[in-house]
């Protein structure tokens, strides 16, 4: 590990040190929270389903982003296991988090009585917020980034804040600072989900696909940059596709950064990435054609989930067939209504 400009621990207490890699994750859980919160107030969902989410959602997260990162690396780790579980000096995936995530979700809103494509349409947003800020905890351990670059182009070209360029000299260079690119692709789908969910064409499940397809278009073109992607060794005719498809980006002054070719010569995220984008396309319009999608984001979320037998109904909410009968009958001793002589 290269020497840092900022101290990857907060503070320690004897041996326990904190971590900003830690903070910085948990930061970004709360801020996804929030906004899934504040969405389901809308459709009557109450907090303490979207607090238990997260509690059971994160650790799914976590341990499915590390099992998919160590996959991919298991030469690194198969002769020191212990490492496996110090997910402070990072090594996590994204791809692997969302699977993870996801399986807990089907799970945890089955149970509930939620439907699934109703809830992740308003967990979305939350899920970029998240990704938006964990990013910056590359940027705390110096990992994640790209490619090789002059500095006047960090603070000439793109003008950032010098704790920013200083935290980008690595080694003997500056280099890409991919995290932030990252980050604020991130910031700008956010901005877009909350538009695109507004508009009465939308359907159940489509603000989530969309998520997938905006975050997955930038992945694949920021992880060219990156150094440190996990790849196979694939056909040239596959290669080139990739090669080509990214071509874009050398038009705006970026290169791709080194993979070694003993390592591979595809890169795993970029191809996933576009499987994903052409997966959720094709999702879209197939639910479409076959009117899969009968509900729209706009329309009530109803939970199938029965009321529980012990739970305690106020006596005055409740209609039973004698009090509507009572309340139409007249009291002994008064006339009925239409009995009653004019005052």
């Amino acid at each position: 590990m290269f020497p840092l400009a900022l101290n990857p621990i907060v503070f320690s207490i004897g041996s326990l040190q904190v971590h900003w890699y830690g903070l910085i994750l948990g930061f970004g859980a709360l801020a996804g929270l929030f906004l899934a919160i504040r969405e389901g107030k809308r459709f009557g969902i109450p907090q303490e389903f979207f607090m238990d989410m997260l509690l059971l959602g994160v650790p799914s997260a976590i341990i499915g982003a590390r099992i998919y990162f160590v996959a991919f690396k298991w030469e690194d780790y198969k002769d020191n296991l212990i490492d496996v579980f110090k997910i402070w000096n990072g090594g996590i995936a994204i791809y692997g988090a969302l699977i993870g995530a996801i399986i807990c979700g089907i799970i945890y809103f089955r149970y509930k009585g939620y439907p699934f494509w109703r809830i992740v349409d308003i967990c979305a947003p939350g899920l970029l917020a998240g990704q938006m800020i964990g990013r910056w905890g590359n940027f705390v351990n110096q990992e994640a980034y790209g490619s090789v670059v002059e500095e006047s182009f960090l603070r000439d070209k793109l003008h950032l804040p010098d704790f920013i360029v200083n935290q980008m000299y690595i080694g003997d260079a500056f280099h890409h600072p991919t995290f932030l690119y990252e980050s604020l692709w991130s910031l700008l789908g956010i901005a877009l989900l909350m538009v695109l969910r507004r508009q009465k064409f939308v359907r159940a499940g489509e603000i989530f696909m969309s998520y997938f397809i905006w975050y997955s278009i930038g992945r694949f073109f920021i992880e060219a940059i990156r150094t440190d992607s996990l790849a196979f060794n694939g056909s040239a005719g596959l290669a080139s596709l990739m090669n080509g498809l990214w071509k874009p980006m050398e038009w705006l002054g970026f290169e791709q950064g080194y993979l070694d070719p003993s390592y591979g010569n595809i890169r795993i995220s970029q191809l996933l990435a576009l499987l994903i984008i052409v997966a959720a396309v094709l999702l879209i319009i197939i639910r479409r054609v076959t009117g899969e999608p009968k509900a729209h984001y706009s329309d009530p979320i109803v939970c199938t989930k029965p009321i529980k037998a012990d739970t305690i109904v106020p006596e005055s909410a409740v209609n039973t067939p004698q009090k509507a009968r009572q309340a139409t009958q007249p009291e002994q001793g008064q006339p009925a209504d239409g009995d009653k002589k004019e005052q």
